[in-house]
């Protein structure tokens, strides 16, 4: 089983910059990749962006251009590098392992970390 643990949300103001880190233990040799997932109040969690274990990146139309996932393999730890924060990036983002799709992510969750992008 992979631990997998979020920080670094919080308040910004739009047009702001936030990075997100997601730390892995446990049986990480099972993952194919990392990815983000976010959700709003009221939605559906959705898949934001994506790196496999050979560091290929996938992002979501809404966050391309924004948004830039890495990964550093000593530390076990893929980031988040979020710019030009909008207002409706407002959600609990969460990461998570998976072993053959980013839609298809391992069935345990964190508890996310909060980002709230507001005036």
């Amino acid at each position: 089983q992979v631990q997998l643990v979020e920080f670094g949300g919080g308040l910004v103001q739009p047009g702001g910059s936030l990075r997100l880190s997601c730390a892995a233990s446990g049986s990480i040799f099972s993952i194919n990749g990392v990815g983000w997932y976010r959700q709003a109040p009221g939605k559906q969690r959705e898949l934001v962006a994506s790196i496999t274990n050979s560091g290929s990146t996938n992002y979501a139309d809404s966050v391309k251009d924004r948004f830039t996932v890495s990964r550093d393999n000593a530390k076990n730890t893929v980031y988040l590098q979020m710019n030009s924060l909008k207002p409706e990036d407002t959600a609990v983002y969460y990461c998570n392992a998976y072993a053959a799709s980013p839609y298809q992510p391992f069935p345990y969750w964190g508890q996310g970390t909060q980002v709230t992008v507001s005036s």
